[in-house]
């Protein structure tokens, strides 16, 4: 079961909803409403801070593309992994200074006109994001990089993937998109806005796993393991369908091959790679440790 706020009121339609519950015939999704947290912060307890992030962006790539609209949501959570308190969300609009995408308009909403003379208060921005022990992103390889560039104080930062991180099959889920995994929590938003976004991200993080945990204790688990880069350099061509169906994404401006691995399947990373790729016995893989500090930075 999903971690409730308590704001449901005893309404006609909140009691229909708990009718239609009992049934197994139907399910009943509610609306992500504004929360201030999800359990009672123990007295004295230690508490850290974590923020939620989500960009739009006047397109995919973080070298030429820009961020148009950028949004952040602090909350703390105690050593259970539990979220205790939910800040105000804070949300900045920019203008990029160039005629946006038809499709990003309609994507995102955001126009031109609308974007005309605003700016992110980078001030605001960084004070709210350095503040956190963790900074989490429902795809924190896309958001990060934006971030990190138009904020290039908050270089070093840990942040986390809730999309890419957590192992959402074996947690009980099918898919891994944001909107339908807070649906399989029993909550629906309306998507593709920046506020709404890392509102339902900080449900999902919220919500309470079967084995007693929640995603956001399984997510920092994950978060603060150790792991490897590990760059193919040198690969021999007729290599890539095998590095690619074993994981491996192809680097376009450092032309190699390269993959995210567990600090534990190191030895037999490069034992597989010496035995189906490096074949010859020229040229060795690279292995580069990595932590959440650098993860999703684009030269990690």
């Amino acid at each position: 079961m999903s971690s409730s706020p308590a704001f449901s009121p005893d309404t006609e339609f909140a009691r229909a909803a708990r009718f239609l519950e009992t049934s197994p015939d139907y399910r009943v999704l509610r609306k992500l409403q504004a929360v201030r947290g999800f359990h009672a912060a123990r007295p004295g307890a230690e508490t850290f801070v974590g923020v939620a992030v989500d960009v739009e962006t006047t397109g995919l790539d973080h070298e030429s593309d820009v961020i148009i609209e950028l949004a952040v949501q602090r909350f703390r959570y105690d050593a259970a992994s539990r979220i205790v308190q939910v800040g105000t969300p804070r949300v900045w609009r920019e203008d990029p200074d160039r005629t946006l995408d038809a499709r990003i308009t309609q994507l995102t909403g955001l126009t031109n006109e609308v974007l005309k003379d605003q700016a992110i208060d980078e001030a605001t921005a960084v004070d709210i994001l350095d503040s956190a022990d963790l900074i989490v992103a429902h795809n924190a390889a896309f958001d990060r990089p934006f971030v990190d560039k138009r904020l290039p104080a908050l270089a070093g930062k840990a942040w986390a993937c809730s999309l890419a991180e957590p192992d959402w099959l074996d947690l009980g889920f099918d898919g891994r998109a944001l909107a339908h995994l807070v649906f399989q929590c029993g909550w629906f938003y309306e998507g593709h806005r920046a506020e709404n976004d890392i509102l339902a991200l900080i449900y999902l993080l919220a919500h309470d796993l079967a084995d007693g945990r929640t995603v956001l204790g399984d997510l920092l688990a994950r978060s603060q393991a150790p792991s490897y880069r590990v760059n193919a350099v040198d690969a021999p061509f007729e290599s890539k369908d095998r590095l690619k169906s074993r994981g491996y994404r192809w680097n376009a401006v450092l032309r190699f091959w390269s993959r995210e691995i567990p600090e534990a399947e190191r030895a037999e990373e490069e034992a597989w790679l010496r035995a189906e790729v490096y074949t010859t016995g020229r040229g060795s893989p690279a292995f580069h440790p990595v932590t959440a500090h650098e993860r999703y930075t684009p030269s990690s």
